[in-house]
């Protein structure tokens, strides 16, 4: 078992195709909307998160500022993603990003996975977008810091939306965190939640591994990363 999937999301950006194209090309860049820290070099993009390397990824496509496209080779059991991301300029300093996910899942569980990379691509797509929107230029720290493990998401959820002050949607100000923030959420879905600060982006994920994770962009300052670790133990001390 195992199904093919493609993911197309696009959105009109406040920025040019040029800062797109060093957004979407460049390992700063990437570092500063997507996952954990990316490399680019010599033709391929290496990203890790977490302690993960995720498969090499080889650029198939580089023709600036309007298309970049990377893919991994397959693996035995046949999966492998792709990402081509497609920029057309528009009036007033603003352009069209599109971006399609593809690829191949294996296995008899392929539909849990499929779920989380939707949602989380959808995370990082709208990072991307505010990003662009209110950060374009500057370089992010990344923060990834993994919670004790959930056995109960639906609980989980509840905990991390009690911190936030109540279940909070995209437009919504919160306050939260270690050395309490102030921000407004940006995205919203079923498995993650994003949150714009003056100098960060906060992004909590529900992790395919089992885990709540703190994956956050700092623009500012030390990134803290073991003060997010020991936020997350101490919200879920009692267990989730």
């Amino acid at each position: 078992m195992g199904r093919e999937f493609e993911l197309p999301q696009e959105a009109v950006v406040e920025a040019t195709p040029e800062e797109v194209w060093e957004a979407i090309s460049t390992g700063p860049g990437i570092d500063s909307w997507f996952m954990g820290r990316t490399e680019v070099a010599d033709g391929v993009v290496r990203t890790a998160f977490g302690g993960f390397n995720l498969a090499d990824s080889v650029v198939t496509s580089a023709e600036p500022p309007h298309r970049f496209a990377h893919g991994s080779d397959k693996a035995d059991d046949g999966r492998f993603v792709a990402y081509e991301f497609l920029v057309e300029g528009r009036e007033r300093g603003t352009a069209l990003v599109r971006l399609v996910t593809s690829g191949f899942l294996p296995g008899d569980d392929w539909q849990d996975e499929f779920e989380a990379m939707s949602r989380g691509m959808e995370m990082y797509f709208a990072t991307l977008v505010e990003y662009l929107g209110h950060f374009a230029g500057r370089v992010a720290t990344p923060v990834t810091e993994f919670g004790p493990p959930v056995r109960d998401w639906a609980l989980a959820w509840e905990i991390l939306d009690a911190e936030l002050g109540g279940r909070a949607e995209a437009g919504d100000r919160v306050r939260f965190g270690p050395a309490p923030v102030d921000g407004v959420v940006y995205h919203r879905n079923s498995q993650t939640v994003g949150v714009r600060t003056e100098d960060a982006l906060y992004r909590f994920l529900q992790g395919f591994g089992g885990s709540m994770i703190a994956a956050h962009l700092v623009f500012s300052g030390e990134g803290r990363g073991a003060e997010w670790r020991d936020w997350l133990e101490r919200l879920y001390a009692n267990g989730a």
